[in-house]
């Protein structure tokens, strides 16, 4: 009997054995993550057919939400069409660099060429809750200015204590903005974009009702430049159609004087994100202009070619640095210079973004 139970446990043992076999593991498979492409310094486009956009503003979710929403909004805007660049103005403590990841990640995944970038902080934005809006400037497939874009830089109009209301500024500005429109030879009606810098967002109403007035058929925006002003502040940019042949590829206007417009007629133009200076010395600053030249000369162009320049120090004594410093590495050329809230990077100082011209 026990003979016969050690041979049933010798015939069931390997039965046993085989079910408590553990089965082979699959291999696992590890995900690697890709990092976000660069994105280029600069892009080129054919100066004509040129459109601009401005995203619509949502209160809804996180930044990170928010900017996909606002690059579906451009994306359904401007279709097929390649977008050259965007200015990007955040509010609020989102980091700034997650902004230009998702902008490469969101065209990458659609299989568009990446933009260039301008990336800045702002003091607000006139949507509770709103922490990005997005200026574009895409490449249409038909001739929309037959014969170039007019750059106008933005007329400041300022009063000494912060708290003064900002629509009375803001008409001083835009009266300044329409006489320099006129002396391009342009109309209201063939503005295009329109992007007024305001200290205060209070009573916005009124400050849009007067820009809306004149430019109904424009791309608009209101950016609030600082949380906390040191003085109350007005400056409205535009761009416009231009709507005669200079039989210049650049023509500044007034031609004596400082220059409140560029006149563009070349065939193409390089738009360039912008280049952050790290550092608050003048070494720092004059690499970061060494830096957008070698931008230009990648492109096929240089600092003589250069039709308008925008810049965003981020403090006074910056803001001088910028301006004595500025003439030696850029043709003398109308833009807009004004203090902003912040830019990417602890250190940074200023940023500075261009429109070249380019045959």
């Amino acid at each position: 009997m026990a003979l016969l139970a050690s041979a049933c446990c010798l015939v069931l043992a390997p039965g046993l054995a085989a079910q408590k076999k553990p089965k082979p593991r699959k291999e696992e498979i590890t995900q690697t993550l890709q990092l976000p492409k660069e994105l280029p310094g600069a892009a080129i486009g054919e100066t004509r057919r040129l459109t601009f956009h401005v995203t619509p503003l949502s209160p809804r979710g996180l930044l990170s939400t928010q900017v996909r929403d606002a690059l579906k909004a451009l994306t359904r805007e401007t279709g097929h069409n390649p977008v050259l660049l965007i200015r990007a103005f955040v509010a609020g403590s989102g980091d700034l660099r997650r902004v230009r990841d998702l902008v490469s990640e969101v065209f990458t995944a659609g299989r568009q060429p990446l933009p260039a970038l301008s990336l800045i902080r702002a003091g607000g934005l006139p949507l509770e809750g709103a922490q990005v809006v997005l200026e574009a400037i895409a490449a249409g497939k038909k001739e929309v200015s037959p014969h170039g874009l007019v750059f106008l830089s933005a007329p400041v109009a300022t009063s000494d204590n912060p708290l003064d209301p900002v629509a009375p500024l803001a008409a001083q500005s835009l009266d300044s903005l329409k006489r320099a429109l006129k002396t391009a030879g342009s109309e209201p009606s063939d503005v295009v974009r329109v992007t007024c810098f305001l200290s205060s967002l209070e009573n916005l109403a009124a400050t849009r009702k007067l820009v809306e007035a004149d430019y109904p058929r424009a791309a608009l925006n209101y950016v609030q430049t600082q949380r906390s002003p040191s003085r109350a502040l007005a400056a409205c940019e535009a761009v416009a159609r231009l709507t005669w042949n200079t039989g210049k590829r650049v023509s500044f206007q007034p031609e004596e004087g400082e220059p409140l417009a560029a006149l563009v007629a070349a065939q193409h133009v390089v738009l360039t994100g912008a280049q952050v200076s790290y550092g608050y010395e003048e070494a720092n600053s004059r690499l970061a202009f060494g830096r957008l030249q070698k931008v230009l000369e990648a492109a096929g162009v240089s600092g003589r070619d250069v039709a308008f320049a925008r810049y965003y120090p981020l403090a006074a004594p910056l803001a001088a640095q910028v301006r004595e410093l500025r003439a030696e590495f850029l043709a003398a050329c109308p833009g807009s210079l004004l203090l902003f809230e912040g830019l990417p990077g602890m250190d940074a100082g200023f940023a500075v973004d261009l429109v070249a011209a380019k045959d």
